[in-house]
């Protein structure tokens, strides 16, 4: 079945909420196995939402809507979605009753304007709100569906999760299901040109890349009859995009390149500290953001000052007055400054130029060095992340950040 995600609410539209529904709809259709092709938002106005609905069903043959089912008079979803399938309201006395209760045990005074919530459209399926007020509708008339959801996404998503999903099981016989390889280093464009073939010539599953702040994700789709198979289809190929695009792939289905090193330094039993100087301590928060990290993570030193980077890591003065804060040497030894003053496994340092100033000829900003201290080796990697001009200070430290996660993944891989 073609689906259209309709969400309804000025509020949307003015920028005063971000549309989080309609991703979470999206995802969970898809992975029923409905083609999810539109997505439409309107605001709270009769005219214009009547248009829209008509527009939906045109083109879809199912539609879900979030919002407008409250009691105010700008709430309007039902009474127009009625209207769009020509068919008449009545009041739903158990959704009365639900009402009276939920006033009753909430110690609040229930407004006349709440039963405005029990009127629902002939032939539908009430979908009880055990979160709010506003009951979701199921409708289907001439070949079409329509389901009515509540806005809130705390009202929302156990809706759809308990009520619609197994409504709607009985339109699909396939689910569709993703994994998504995760790739640092290596640009869309390249990752495209090394897949293509493999791209091309797979129909199920097939591939698809994309780009998610400073790394490329290749998500991998594959059709079953039940999750098993479609998961058998999967492997085999997620193998293939690994082999193919060799150590720019740093994980399979993880949430982020922090996430993953964590356990992988958890497994492997090891302990990871950093110095940050450009970056400002973002490594350090990256990596204790992710649960568990106090086992793998216990020091981080953020020595912005060339004063900081003598005193509490041990750069020389000779080196700083030489090469420059922002230099080779400088990271690498603000990199095993560190590790010997933390006691970890692998230490991480990052110096340079985040910009819009401070820059040169030599060092233009965007130049980052990384420093890498893991038991004899000691190392440092010059990156140039400031060559496009979209990439202002922020961008710059967190292309910065993810490298260093990146680089530390490598050498946990090797310990």
């Amino acid at each position: 079945m073609i689906a259209e995600i309709l969400c309804i609410g000025t509020e949307i539209l003015i920028g005063d909420i971000v549309n989080t529904n309609a991703t979470y709809i999206s995802k969970r259709l898809s992975e029923y196995g409905f083609d999810v092709l539109y997505h439409s938002v309107c605001g709270d106005n009769k005219v214009r939402l009547e248009e829209t609905l008509k527009h939906a069903f045109k083109r879809a043959d199912l539609v879900v809507t979030t919002g407008g089912l409250g009691p105010t008079y700008d709430d309007i979803t039902t009474e127009l979605c009625a209207k769009a399938l020509g068919l008449g309201l009545h009041k739903d006395e158990n959704v009365e009753k639900q009402l009276y209760s939920y006033f009753e045990k909430t110690g609040r005074k229930m407004t006349e304007n709440n039963l405005k919530q029990a009127m629902v459209p002939d032939t539908s399926t009430v979908l009880m709100n055990d979160f709010g007020t506003a009951p979701g509708i199921a409708v289907e008339k001439d070949g079409k569906v329509l389901v009515m959801l509540p806005g809130p996404p705390r009202e929302m998503k156990p809706m759809l999760e308990n009520q619609v999903i197994p409504y709607l099981s009985k339109y699909t016989d396939h689910v569709l299901v993703s994994s998504n390889v995760n790739i640092i280093g290596m640009g869309e464009s390249s990752v495209e040109e090394k897949l293509y073939d493999l791209m091309t010539k797979s129909k199920n599953p097939t591939l698809a890349p994309y780009v998610n702040e400073g790394e490329v994700r290749v998500r991998v789709t594959a059709r079953g009859k039940n999750e098993v198979e479609a998961r058998k289809l999967i492997s085999k190929t997620v193998e293939e995009v690994k082999t193919v695009l060799g150590r720019v792939v740093y994980d399979v289905d993880s949430p982020s390149v922090e996430h993953s090193l964590v356990k992988l330094l958890s497994e492997k039993k090891k302990t990871i500290a950093t110095c940050e100087s450009c970056t400002g301590g973002l490594v350090s928060a990256s990596i204790t953001a992710v649960p568990g990290s106090s086992e793998v993570f216990g020091f981080g030193v953020c020595t912005y000052a060339n004063e900081a980077k003598m005193r509490l890591v041990g750069v020389k003065a000779d080196t700083l007055e030489k090469y420059g804060a922002v230099s080779e040497q400088t990271a690498m030894e603000m990199a095993e400054g560190v590790r010997k003053l933390s006691g970890a496994d692998i230490a991480l340092s990052l110096t340079g130029i985040a910009g819009p100033g401070g820059s040169s000829d030599e060092k233009p900003v965007g130049l980052v060095y990384l420093g890498v201290s893991v038991g004899d080796k000691l190392y440092a990697k010059r990156m140039l992340l400031g060559q496009h001009a979209t990439r202002d200070r922020e961008y710059i430290r967190k292309l910065a950040v993810k490298n260093a996660l990146m680089t530390a993944i490598d050498e946990v891989m090797e310990l």
